[in-house]
């Protein structure tokens, strides 16, 4: 029965992930979310509906376009597949692994949010890898989500002496990267870190917050060093990595801080047991 109902899941990720492509794709421009045909990215053909089931167009056209032949970006499956990943993982989470919740109007008005909010965190991660920018729209929606999963948690234990430390997650994660932010005047960090900080701090209380926040630096400095070093190795082969690319250039961390949560979400790890 769960195999089914996670299947099920994953299913609906796939499309939903084929949603954000196009919330990633669009942001930013004048184009609707919704309404308007999908386009060749050469020659401009509406695309028929085929092509645009998840993954399996993908497969079938062999990534590339039907009408140009031009490479189709792999950002579509990734995303596509992470999604449906990501939903199956919340499932098990709330209702098999760490909660068991029962299935009534709490836990499914708790998935949802859950699902809102890796949504969003989905679509802030690829954005920024592809600009450079975290919308402040998405941003904000993931803080006031965030808040919202701490109160159904926590409910009115908020307002006493311990809870009110969770509430304070989000100012005390957002201040370092804003004063990171202040002092280099934005090079160093962007203000936008500093808001899905805050987030982060709601969504995951103090102690998980500060962990996603190691561990995103963690993964952030090891991926860094690596293209660093495969660009030096492989130097006329990485065509993804700009001749420029050297350890003082810029990096979006919105992906780093994403991963980080994420890992720390699903898995409960908290690095502070490790000093």
């Amino acid at each position: 029965m769960e195999i089914s109902v996670l299947f099920f899941i994953f299913i609906i990720g796939l499309f939903v992930g084929s949603f954000l492509n196009v919330v990633i794709m669009r942001w930013g421009t004048r184009k609707s979310f919704v309404f308007g045909r999908s386009m060749d990215v050469g020659t401009g053909t509406p695309l028929p509906w085929y092509d645009l089931v998840p993954i399996l167009s993908f497969v079938w056209l062999r990534g590339r376009s039907r009408f140009s032949g031009k490479p189709l970006s792999r950002q579509y499956p990734v995303v596509e597949i992470l999604t449906g990943v990501l939903f199956s993982g919340i499932y098990w989470k709330l209702f098999v692994a760490d909660y068991a919740y029962t299935i009534d109007v709490f836990s499914i008005t708790l998935l949802l949010s859950y699902l809102a909010i890796i949504s969003i965190l989905i679509v802030i991660a690829f954005y920024d890898l592809r600009t450079k920018i975290i919308p402040n729209l998405l941003v904000y929606a993931f803080i006031l989500l965030s808040g919202l999963t701490l109160f159904m948690h926590h409910g009115l234990e908020l307002f006493t002496r311990g809870g009110f430390l969770e509430i304070l997650a989000g100012p005390i994660l957002w201040f370092p990267f804003a004063f990171l932010w202040f002092v280099s005047r934005g090079t160093w960090m962007g203000y936008g870190d500093a808001k899905l900080a805050w987030g982060i701090g709601w969504f995951l209380g103090l102690m998980l917050g500060v962990s996603a926040v190691i561990l995103s630096f963690w993964i952030g400095a090891i991926i860094s060093l690596a293209l660093i070093g495969l660009k030096k190795l492989l130097d006329e082969r990485l065509s993804f990595l700009s001749e420029n690319f050297t350890i003082k250039s810029e990096v979006p961390f919105a992906p780093f801080l994403v991963a980080g949560t994420l890992i720390v979400f699903y898995f409960n790890i908290n690095v502070l047991l490790l000093f």
